[in-house]
């Protein structure tokens, strides 16, 4: 009998140290829980956490990394079960689902305690973290759009890298004198994805992805074909590797491996790049269409909604997103912190590339297009777009597909 009992009691041990937040460990201490899918933050993360122990010596910061693949899985089925971490990152993609879920915890009456400012965060990612009016996400980094561009096959051909004042026609004409088809070179990438391609060109051209409301979709207007069009153009000149061709080798292993000229790319993706091609790279603003845009997307600190240490994770959000830790961000060199100011670190990180272009899009920035069933919308666009790219369709048929599918799943959002 006395087995028994203590086989139950080690169980029902066992269930709470599993719960997010509120436990007791190490002589009383409390116990925050993190999760995270980039070990590449992990030094800054600890030193952040550090700062945080100095003001709160009796609680404990566990950390859990966990890859790509599993983290979105694992993080809503832990939720769901009234248990998960206390304090973990947040996307664009699934930011809606989970707000409007009360999975993560509306910040407001934290913020306005606190009386913090969230006017020292990008303005673009408060609006992607923001729903029903309230900031559910304290912005950590960000990610911009860029055109990176190879020196050396620019020096070849004689051609003056780009700078903020090219367009779409400057992009095209010097995209043709760099293609050297002999030797395999192509001039640009005409990407084929959403964040690095298409959803930059068509606010480019004067249109939307999805609108301010969320509840119409901006794929079937002239706007978003024509720049549809010119991508595609780009490909039919043989300035740009094609579709079959982007989906058997990534672009950007194409471009790194010095077999094309320009490149549009997002700013995380720096320091690969530098790697790849070292003093050879350079990067400039995104060319122009009618307007100039950036996507920006970038990532969240978030509380779980059931948490049992709501203070103490409020307290550690807040140095991780604050002006120290994101300092500490910007020296690793990992991305640009969302806090306005604290870029410096992140600017010199790679000190023979003008990191600054992607500091002054922010200008011009786009929020990442999202809604509360971003997932579904976005698979059902790129089925349709990609049977465009491979020819097995007109454009104006699958952005008019396109936009029926996510105008119908728009519309049970609002149900």
């Amino acid at each position: 009998m006395k087995k028994i009992i203590l086989t139950v009691m080690f169980l029902f041990t066992s269930l709470l140290a599993a719960c997010g937040g509120g436990s007791s460990d190490n002589g009383g201490k409390k116990v925050i829980n993190v999760a995270l899918w980039d070990e590449n933050v992990k030094e800054t993360l600890n030193e952040s956490i550090k700062l945080y122990n100095q003001k709160h010596p009796d609680v404990e910061v566990k950390v859990t990394y966990t890859p790509w693949a599993d983290y979105w899985t694992k993080l809503r089925t832990s939720l769901a079960g009234n248990s998960g971490p206390d304090v973990f990152w947040m996307n664009g993609p699934n930011f809606h689902s989970y707000a409007s879920s009360g999975l993560i915890k509306d910040l407001k009456p934290l913020i306005d305690q606190s009386n913090l400012d969230t006017s020292v965060y990008t303005d673009a990612l408060v609006d992607l973290y923001t729903y029903n009016g309230n900031l559910y996400g304290l912005p950590y980094f960000l990610d911009s759009i860029g055109l990176f561009y190879n020196k050396e096959i620019f020096d070849k051909a004689g051609v003056t890298y780009p700078d903020d004042t090219w367009t779409w026609e400057t992009l095209e004409e010097n995209a043709a004198k760099l293609t050297d088809k002999s030797n395999g070179i192509y001039g640009f990438i005409a990407p084929i994805d959403n964040q690095i391609g298409y959803y930059n060109f068509i606010h480019q051209a004067g249109g939307f992805v999805i609108s301010d409301d969320k509840t119409e979709s901006g794929f079937n207007s002239p706007e978003a074909l024509s720049a549809f069009q010119w991508e595609q153009n780009m490909i039919d000149k043989g300035y740009s590797p094609n579709a079959q061709q982007q989906l058997e080798t990534k672009p950007r292993q194409l471009f790194g491996s010095g077999k094309v000229g320009m490149y549009p790319a997002i700013s995380v993706n720096s320091p690969e790049l530098y790697k790849l091609l070292g003093d050879k790279l350079g990067v400039a603003e995104l060319p122009a269409g009618k307007q100039k845009a950036s996507i920006v997307h970038g990532l969240s600190w978030t509380i779980n909604g059931k948490t049992k240490v709501e203070q103490e994770a409020w307290d550690l959000v807040q140095i991780l997103s604050g002006k120290e830790g994101s300092e500490l961000l910007a020296k690793s060199g990992f991305s640009i912190p969302a806090y306005k100011g604290a870029e410096e670190g992140w600017l010199k990180s790679i000190p023979s590339l003008d990191l600054q272009v992607f500091v002054d899009s922010l200008e011009f920035a786009v929020p990442y297009p999202v809604s509360q069933k971003t997932a579904e919308w976005q698979d059902a666009e790129v089925k349709e777009i990609q049977a465009a790219f491979l020819g097995k369709k007109s454009f104006e048929e699958a952005l008019k597909n396109a936009a029926e599918k996510m105008n119908s799943i728009l519309a049970t959002e609002q149900k």
